[in-house]
């Protein structure tokens, strides 16, 4: 009987060691990039969720090949390489999305990575309705009246935390582009109120026409085979997460770095209190004033098919060898730097395909909160600020400030 035993353990070991070698070991026809394949089924991505309290990018994804998202994952920091791949959508690479995404949406996964018109369309749509003709036509203004409003009331308050003020005022202005949602109408339990609301939405009287994103796409739904009810809801969260999310860690992080340097204050202050004066007293902020705004604004390796590749910008944009200090806060350095180096080493809305249709929008955005503050509004650091990858910027316990009202 333990002879059974003995041979059933030994043939498990066998077997399992042989796996675990073939794992570690992928077959490939040329050279694997350097790394490695970590641990079985989880690969390496505990270790990339690690907290980091730095803005600069996490250790882990400066010296690893990574085996990610349940599937191996090449990550490139090389320049040249990362413009090849952003050449070859398409051709040599395809865009693809993690299953538990697809299943989001009830879409096969790989129904939905072949879907290249889905990617289309859509990206064609966010132009249409935020991109920079949108932006310059309509909605400048619509955008410096909102956030006025938001920083009025920000000013009744004795405190207010930062990165989820702006997430409130960016998800609010971004819903009433997209569907027409009036914020003083929302319930507390926003992501059931949003489906039942998106959904009622969705059924409204085809007759009732408000011009806004849904609309667009409720009359595209008679062509366009890929839409159901429950895409185009989970596509809503989508956007409305995708802006929301990104712009306000990015303006929590401006606003704390610009107010830890007194000189950068100085300098915003000037450019912008210079526009108000060469304005007429009762125009806004114009397109030509916020285009001004210059303050803000080779060993060859074999990857083998149906690896997935992951283009790292902050690998690009931290580099000490194509910027000096890339740590430090300094806006002055993009004047010394040409254009031929920041096309390829710069790319914070992407690249070539795969380039964020709501770029424009961001930068628009950013540049116009900054302007209204700085011309109408001052505030203090009350509490916190303490920065964290992981690997999405976050702010520990918040980043608190006082905002109040200029006044003369």
């Amino acid at each position: 009987m333990w002879s059974v035993w003995l041979s059933v353990i030994s043939l498990l070991i066998v077997i399992a060691t042989n796996w675990l070698y073939r794992w570690r070991n992928p077959k490939c026809n040329g050279k694997l990039p350097p790394g490695s394949m970590g641990l079985p089924l989880f690969g390496e991505t505990l270790s990339f969720l690690v907290p980091n309290k730095s803005i600069d990018m996490p250790p882990f994804i400066k010296k690893r090949m990574k085996h990610l998202a349940g599937r191996p994952v090449v990550i490139s920091s090389d320049p040249e390489f990362n413009h090849y791949v952003f050449q070859q959508e398409g051709k040599l690479v395809e865009r693809w999305y993690m299953d538990s995404f697809a299943k989001i949406l009830h879409q096969d996964a790989t129904r939905i990575n072949a879907q290249t018109n889905i990617h289309k369309y859509l990206r064609n749509l966010i132009l249409g309705h935020f991109g920079p003709e949108v932006l310059k036509d309509k909605m400048l203004p619509k955008l410096e009246d909102a956030i006025d409003q938001r920083l009025q009331g920000w000013s009744k308050l004795s405190s207010l935390e930062v990165k989820k003020s702006t997430s409130a005022m960016i998800f609010d202005f971004t819903a009433k582009q997209l569907f027409s949602y009036e914020p003083e109408k929302a319930k507390e339990n926003i992501a059931e109120y949003f489906t039942n609301f998106l959904q009622g939405l969705i059924k409204r009287n085809p007759e009732i026409r408000k011009g806004d994103f849904l609309d667009q796409i409720l009359a595209d739904m008679k062509t366009e085979t890929f839409f159901t009810d429950n895409f185009i809801i989970y596509m809503m969260f989508g956007l409305l997460l995708a802006s929301f999310e990104t712009i306000s860690s990015t303006l929590t992080l401006a606003i704390k770095l610009i107010n830890d340097h007194p000189k950068v204050v100085q300098a915003l202050t000037e450019e912008h209190e210079a526009i108000l004066k060469n304005r007429d007293v009762n125009s806004g902020l114009t397109w030509k004033e916020y285009k001004s705004m210059t303050f803000t604004h080779n060993v060859r390796y074999t990857i083998p098919k149906g690896w997935a590749l992951m283009v790292v910008p902050a690998a690009l944009q931290l580099n000490p060898k194509t910027y000096e200090d890339p740590l430090a806060f300094n806006p002055w350095r993009w004047q010394d730097i040409s254009a031929n180096v920041t096309a390829k080493n710069f790319i914070p809305f992407g690249a070539g395909m795969t380039s964020c249709a709501g770029a424009d929008f961001s930068k628009v955005l950013m540049a116009v909160f900054l302007h209204v503050m700085f011309t109408k509004y001052r505030w203090t650091t009350i509490k916190g600020g303490e920065v964290i990858r992981s690997p999405t910027l976050g702010f520990g316990d918040g980043f608190y400030i006082q905002v109040s009202a200029k006044h003369g």
